[in-house]
């Protein structure tokens, strides 16, 4: 059931077909590669944001399917950029569990790829607005910063940056 508020979209005049199993980039970087499936593109918009102001070049990526795999746009992701981090509102065993098979199985974690996957949490969470469960999700654009230093090493300065400090 929906709650919340979504985000608005200009509708065009003229509907035209999703090409099945092919995300999109939204936003072009070439150090940090966002992939967002589901709910979370805003957050990872916002989180783009702020890295690039930070001097961390960041692509943002919609995957829109999680079958069939966009393997290309993750082989691109990849190979230009060097942490690479995906998106959900999913558990253990959804898009992320897809996207890590598919780099250990095209050897695609042998050059040194820094990869994270974020995802909701393997607990009960309990009914709140849902920006705040977000939030206890860790799932926020502020988490997806944090996540994002850490992969780098720097958690403290992602700490400063996002005011825990």
């Amino acid at each position: 059931y929906p709650r919340g508020e979504g985000v608005g979209l200009e509708m065009p005049a003229r509907g035209e077909s999703l090409p099945i199993g092919k995300g999109r980039i939204l936003v072009e970087g070439d150090k940090i590669a966002l992939l967002s499936y589901g709910t979370r593109l805003q957050d990872c918009l916002a989180a783009g944001e702020e890295l690039s102001a930070s001097g961390l070049s960041t692509t943002v990526a919609d995957a829109r399917f999680a079958k069939p795999l966009d393997k290309d746009l993750v082989r691109r992701l990849v190979a230009e950029h060097e942490v690479f981090v995906t998106i959900e509102e999913g558990s253990i065993g959804g898009f992320g569990s897809q996207v890590s098979q598919y780099l250990a199985t095209q050897g695609l974690f042998d050059n040194g790829l820094k990869f994270r996957s974020m995802i909701m949490p393997d607990r009960f969470l309990d009914h709140d607005k849902p920006q705040r469960q977000v939030e206890i999700a860790g799932l926020s654009n502020a988490d997806i910063v944090v996540t994002v230093m850490a992969a780098l090493g720097n958690t403290l300065e992602s700490e400063v940056l996002q005011g825990r400090a």
